[in-house]
């Protein structure tokens, strides 16, 4: 060691010294809040600011480091635990217009219900209503409307009555003129057997005068 590092040395150790007491409330008490709790992030800030700027002036480049390493560390845990609060304070507005919105929701379902069994009650004594009152026009036009109903059913009947005899009339003419067609075609099919009965009986004369005349030269043939 030169003799000229020899105060940074002395200081260097005083230094130590006076942060035993720091390291000692750091290791027995800081450490066991958590890691991104506020009071620690600023007490681990202060210190390692505190060891980076005795660094510089002391010219420690480890004393620099350990500082630098600490300050960074507890920016980092400062900036997650910001955003975990803004995340926190986010869900925590969701949750409350989530829950508003289900109020609103809720109370909308009560009120549409309400006035739904509202207008069912009406609805229904209006169907009331007009069921006696088309129970009393029933009533008082039942007589008309059983004349007519008559009168109706009469005329039906008539009407009925007509068509069946209009359908047995032309069912009586369609059986007399196919019956008459029937019989203009068995007396066709009557000539035609006797013209055919005719052909036969020529032919079978022409065949027997074949035949005998064939009878006869083969005769012939056997005398000569």
């Amino acid at each position: 060691m030169k003799i000229s590092e020899v105060p940074f040395a002395v200081l260097r150790f005083q230094y130590q010294l006076a942060r035993f007491p720091l390291q000692l409330i750091e290791d027995r008490v800081v450490t066991r809040i958590p890691t991104e709790a506020p009071a620690r992030l600023l007490f681990e800030r202060s210190l390692g600011m505190l060891d980076t700027t005795v660094g510089n002036a002391l010219d420690d480049p480890d004393l620099i480091e350990r500082g630098t390493a600490l300050v960074g560390r507890s920016d980092k845990l400062g900036r997650a635990a910001k955003l975990d609060a803004k995340a926190a304070a986010r869900k925590e507005q969701a949750d409350a217009k989530l829950k508003g919105a289900r109020d609103q929701a809720i109370e909308d379902r009560q009120e549409a219900q309400a006035a739904t069994e509202q207008e069912i009650k009406e609805a229904r004594k209006t169907a009331e209503r007009r069921k006696r009152e088309a129970t009393q026009s029933a009533q008082q036009q039942s007589a008309a409307a059983k004349r007519r109903a008559d009168e109706a059913a009469d005329r039906q009947k008539r009407t009925v009555e007509s068509a069946e005899r209009q359908v047995e009339t032309r069912t009586q003419a369609a059986e007399k003129a196919a019956a008459k067609a029937a019989s203009a075609k068995i007396d066709e099919a009557e000539d035609k057997l006797g013209d055919a009965a005719e052909k036969r009986a020529e032919a079978d004369r022409v065949a027997e005068l074949a035949a005998a005349e064939k009878q006869q030269r083969q005769e012939e043939r056997a005398n000569d």
